[in-house]
């Protein structure tokens, strides 16, 4: 009897120390999944941008470049087990929405902002200051920089951008002494190229402007390219969107004022910066965008690389359709992301805290050895106290048989840093 005792006491205290030992187990996996939970952070960033209204139709494909590569970044883990969670709100061009959104987004703790038209950018220079909010805008505009601390562009700006086609313009016209037009957005947009492109001129650029004209909403250019043509303009320079343009270049094919090669006596070459290119512009203006010459920092997927491959593999993951994947705008919106999450990666491997003040010094470090190398651009990302415009090498395309190919090697325009 008292072995029978002794063995259901021992039964019962091997089942008591099992019990105790999975209840130990299950509450250790508790613990360490509750640790895991509270490891993982979430770095809250905001987009505002034009999704519809003017200019949607390149920000509906940045927009989609960006929600796309922040998804690839958490879905592939590129933080470990940190995310970022990016809130993209459509403001329709409007400064005003732009500015509440950007006031919302800093009250839900973002530690990195992109903003988008050169409007916005330029009335909320103060208020990223104030916030100290390290800010990528989709405006190229040299302006932005001008009394800025917080504000880093992604690529070299129009004002480069326009400078470098005219000095192209300059090396490759046959004459003497070549005339140029400036076609121009009516806002900053628009504008801000034009006096730097001035003062190249002014330094040695062996160039006439004979005319700037800033488009309205007219269907028909036929008066203006008419009298450009009369003057002896040889060359049109856009700083505009793609849509302006292809009403224009449409109306010089049906004048027969198009020329076939760079420089053609009595024709015009025209040529224009970031926004006034692209696919769509192809499919907007047809036969007639047949040698546009084109410059930019992005890759262009109508050529084969690396960058070409990962952009529409990026895309195809996430579902979008043919035209965002082959859009520079869709790689502009890529390559912005990219940067926000070097430099969270960046702090991270120092061991620092992912604020808004460590990543803004890890962009102003984003130089030298440092520099970061996307495969959106032709050049490498470079920040520092003294050179917030990130992409400096620029590469000059032109439309042959429909599609955008590359002329020349990336350049980095002369004239840029003697007019500074």
């Amino acid at each position: 009897m008292k072995k029978q005792n002794l063995l259901v006491l021992c039964v019962l205290l091997a089942v008591t120390a099992f019990f105790m030992v999975s209840c130990g187990q299950k509450e250790e996996a508790k613990v360490e999944k509750k640790a895991e939970v509270v490891a993982a952070k979430v770095y809250k960033m905001g987009l505002s941008l034009a999704i519809t209204g003017p200019t949607s139709d390149a920000g509906d494909p940045y927009s989609k470049g960006v929600e796309d590569y922040f998804h690839y970044a958490n879905d592939m883990k590129l933080l470990g087990k940190d995310k970022i969670e990016c809130e993209i709100r459509d403001d329709q061009y409007k400064t005003d929405v732009t500015k509440r959104n950007f006031e919302d987004f800093i009250s839900q703790g973002i530690i990195f902002y992109l903003n988008y038209s050169t409007g916005s950018t330029m009335a909320l220079k103060k208020d990223f200051d104030e916030e100290k909010m390290p800010t990528i805008p989709a405006s190229f505009h040299a302006g932005n920089l001008d009394g800025s601390s917080y504000i880093f562009l992604p690529i070299a700006s129009y004002s480069a951008q326009a400078i470098g086609l005219a000095e192209y313009v300059v090396k490759n016209h046959q004459e003497d002494t070549p005339k140029v037009a400036m076609f121009i957005h009516p806002s900053a947009f628009g504008r801000g190229p034009v006096s730097d492109v001035e003062k190249a001129v002014a330094a040695g650029l062996k160039m006439e402007i004979v005319e700037v004209v800033e488009h309205g909403k007219d269907l028909d250019n036929t008066a203006m390219l008419k009298r450009l043509s009369s003057k002896g303009v040889q060359y049109v320079i856009s700083q505009t969107i793609q849509s302006p343009v292809a009403t224009m270049l449409k109306d010089a094919d049906r004048l027969g004022l198009v020329a076939k090669t760079f420089g053609e006596k009595g024709k015009i070459t025209f040529l224009g910066c970031h926004y006034t290119g692209g696919n769509d512009l192809v499919s907007l203006a047809g036969p007639a965008a047949e040698n546009f010459f084109w410059t930019t920092s992005y890759i262009v997927t109508s050529e084969p690389g690396v960058g070409a491959d990962a952009q529409r593999a990026l895309a195809k993951k996430y579902g979008r359709d043919d035209k965002a994947a082959n859009s520079h705008n869709y790689a502009n919106g890529v390559m912005v992301a990219q940067v926000a999450t070097e430099v969270i990666l960046r702090a991270k491997a120092k061991g620092l805290e992912i604020t808004k003040e460590n990543l803004y010094a890890e962009m102003l470090a984003m130089n030298g050895m440092n520099a970061f190398y996307p495969v959106t651009t032709v050049g490498p990302v470079t920040y520092s106290p003294t050179d917030k415009a990130g992409v400096d090498t620029l590469q000059l395309y032109a439309v042959k048989n429909g599609t955008f190919k590359s002329v020349g090697a990336p350049f980095i325009p002369e004239y840029t840093g003697k007019i500074q």
